[in-house]
């Protein structure tokens, strides 16, 4: 029985393939390896667009329209954005025109700021096309964890596995109530003094610090931990 030149060879090549698919991508994947484990995943945002369209009509707003605005009035101060902007159509229709002022002073009766809204025109095709009222949204992203996965146990180069922190970014970004909090941090509300002030004055006087409920719990605590 003859053997073929070509079959050694072939089953060396079948045997290395085999091996190869075994290993697979290192542990860190064949991305830019981050600084740190940590800093591979962050969080993020992307801009959106949060809008209402209302139908003009020579008799003013209708209820279905008034209760759109209050709705979209209460998601804007929700949303803690800038600007809502009121785009009335271009073409200088002045029904078209008198809604959108219209509509302005509505939400400002809604307790909106004056200097947060912005009447504004768009190109129309009609200049009897609706007025639009909306404000930019910004939206978490959430990242699609556990695509593709590397070879866990080849750890070569020390460094995170390619889906490490994935998974916490994705919770954090689904739950986070406002967005806006990722882009910067909310300004401190301002101190309550008050407290402080009643104390400074005792303090001042020689009298007790600590409020009557304080030191009766405290009293309560030593004494169970006497008996």
């Amino acid at each position: 029985m003859t053997r073929s030149p070509f079959l050694v060879p072939a089953l060396l090549a079948g045997v290395a393939l085999a091996l190869a698919g075994c290993v697979g991508l290192p542990a860190e994947g064949l991305d830019p390896v981050p600084l740190t484990p940590t800093s591979r995943y962050s969080l993020q945002v992307e801009p959106g667009l949060e809008r209402v369209a209302l139908a003009v009509h020579d008799t003013g707003l209708s209820a279905n329209q008034a209760a759109a605005l209050r709705d979209i009035a209460q998601r804007f101060s929700a949303e803690g954005a800038p600007v809502l902007r009121i785009e009335a159509p271009s073409g200088n229709d002045p029904v078209a025109g008198e809604l959108a002022w219209r509509i302005r002073g509505e939400l400002e009766a809604y307790g909106l700021s004056p200097y947060q809204l912005q009447v504004v025109t768009y190109a129309a095709p009609d200049p009897r096309a609706p007025v639009l009222v909306g404000f930019d949204t910004v939206r978490a992203i959430v990242p699609r964890c556990g695509t593709e996965w590397t070879n866990l146990t080849r750890t070569a180069a020390n460094a995170g596995y390619a889906n490490f922190g994935c998974a916490i970014h994705a919770n954090l970004a689904a739950q986070i109530a406002n967005p806006r909090d990722i882009v910067q941090p909310r300004t401190m509300t301002p101190a309550d003094a008050s407290r402080r002030t009643v104390v400074f004055d005792n303090y001042r006087q020689g009298r007790t610090t600590a409020a009557p409920q304080e030191a009766l719990v405290a009293a309560a605590q030593v004494s169970r931990a006497v008996n």
